[in-house]
């Protein structure tokens, strides 16, 4: 079968390699679709992510769907947790210590054309899925989470900070949780339209930061916005968040940055007395994001922009890393 593997910064190879074969409580799924996610493009251009760094060549991987050897269509959770530890006996599988991740650090993971994956990670696709739409179901999951830590509530005003796929999909969120006003930020003009036509009321492009900070400011009002997201992967993403959230709110974290460092002024925090939430991947989201597409509610097909098949996986990274589009996905 074919697999692409990432040897080192930017360096994405194409390799025949046996099939894989399942272990117990596994079974083969062959892959149709993969997202490339925010994190893959950091492994694919810093080697690694966080701590976490790349030591042999790994295939990279995680928003993925396939057909089982029984012929059913699945979207696959990336995620195998360990399902005895503290965490995921209390019901949070996301801050499991012992989980393996589907191309993260030694985990393999979909860019390839069959993969052996726990049974228990499949969730079946209805009719009116596309295996694409099976994909983003993993983003799509990790938005969920997000708006869930930020408790939306009807009537809110809310703040996205970076306008990706996961930032327009909490967009949408917000805008069928009731939220009144939705303000979004982001350095491309393609995304800030693309926001605007998935709900967002008012979009400002970020760059400059004062100028960002007033136009926000003055767009949230003198109270602020109820709940700010902050899915840009940089500081002034951060630092904006925060000057835009009310006091006593509420600003989630879903943003890697590449340098592994957070910062923000304390004092504004602190005097606001704010709630500050970091995303750790999703919980138990999958049959709600299925729910979500297939009623229509949420809409995943517009923001997919690129499709690639895994011959053409380097063009594919690309594409995503400069960002001309919006969802990059590589079919095998």
């Amino acid at each position: 079968m074919n697999v692409i593997r990432l040897h080192a910064s930017g360096d994405l190879r194409l390799h025949s390699e046996p099939e894989p074969k399942p272990g117990p409580g596994e079974a083969l799924v062959r892959v149709t679709a993969v997202g490339i996610c925010g994190s893959d493009l950091h492994w694919f251009a810093d080697q690694g992510i966080g701590d976490a760094q790349l030591d042999r060549p790994l295939v990279l991987g995680h928003e993925f769907a396939g057909v089982t050897e029984d012929g059913i269509r699945v979207a696959v959770d990336p995620s195998v947790p360990c399902g005895r530890c503290e965490y995921c006996q209390q019901g949070h599988p996301n801050l499991c210590g012992d989980q393996h991740f589907a191309g993260h650090g030694t985990d393999d993971g979909a860019l390839r054309e069959i993969i052996a994956w726990p049974t228990h990670c499949f969730h079946v696709l209805p009719d009116a899925l596309s295996d694409i739409d099976g994909a983003m179901l993993e983003p799509l999951g990790v938005a969920i989470h997000a708006a869930d830590l930020g408790h939306l509530k009807t009537g809110m005003s809310v703040g996205v900070f970076g306008c990706g796929p996961i930032g327009l999909l909490i967009i949408q969120l917000a805008r069928l949780s009731g939220a009144v006003d939705i303000i979004a930020t982001d350095k491309l003009a393609n995304r800030l339209d693309a926001a605007r036509s998935l709900g967002a009321t008012q979009v400002f492009q970020a760059g400059d930061e004062g100028q960002e900070r007033g136009d926000v400011w003055a767009a949230a009002g003198e109270r602020g916005v109820d709940v700010a997201f902050e899915i840009a992967n940089e500081s002034a993403a951060v630092e904006t968040a925060i000057e835009a959230a009310r006091p006593g709110g509420c600003v989630v974290l879903g943003g890697i940055p590449g340098d592994d460092q957070i910062a923000f002024k304390a004092s504004t925090a602190r005097r606001k007395g704010l709630t500050i939430k970091l995303v750790r991947r999703m919980k138990h989201t999958y049959p709600r994001a299925i729910r979500l597409v297939e009623s229509g509610r949420i809409d995943v097909r517009a923001i997919v922009t690129h499709r690639f098949p895994l011959a053409d996986c380097a063009e594919a990274f690309k594409v995503a890393a400069a960002r001309s589009g919006l969802k990059v996905v590589v079919e095998p």
